[in-house]
């Protein structure tokens, strides 16, 4: 099974959509093997955001990811990245399609409520960023036969 990273920003926190989000990424099937509230430090934002650190907006976009903690979680599924990433929607909120996340709650293209792993190369990297082995957890959830067929659980 793949897993990637969602990390529930501080204006998804604020707006209280904590419980949201999850509940469309366990009714969609998608495993929760990981989650924690943290905050990011300079550090860890200067990494993660690595791919910005020239532009424009790098400065503004670290104090908003400071602003409060931020609920971080690992989840497992087939294909969990790709389907993630079609659960949370395109960057731009109010481009976003409508049934997403960031379709139905979201109208910023910074204040975009959520990041998702865009990739399982980085879910690994980002993973490592926020979380220890020991705060994933691996089990088997009743509903995995429910949700996969038994050759997709193969």
């Amino acid at each position: 099974m793949q897993q990637s990273v969602v990390l529930v920003k501080p204006d998804g926190l604020q707006r209280g959509l904590i419980g949201e989000i999850i509940g469309r990424f366990e009714r969609k099937g998608l495993k929760l093997v990981g989650l924690k509230m943290v905050g990011l430090d300079d550090d860890v934002l200067d990494r993660w955001y690595a791919h910005h650190k020239e532009k424009p907006f790098f400065g503004g976009l670290k104090s908003f990811m400071k602003q409060t903690p931020i609920v971080a979680m690992v989840w497992e599924g087939l294909d969990a990245v790709s389907t993630i990433r079609k659960l949370v929607g395109v960057t731009k909120g109010r481009e976003a399609e409508g049934g997403s996340i960031r379709g139905d709650f979201a109208m910023s293209q910074s204040n975009n409520l959520i990041h998702a792993s865009d990739s399982e190369e980085n879910a690994q990297k980002e993973r490592k960023m926020v979380f220890e082995d020991d705060e994933i957890y691996s089990y088997v959830s009743g509903l995995d036969t429910l949700v996969y067929s038994s050759e997709e659980r193969e």
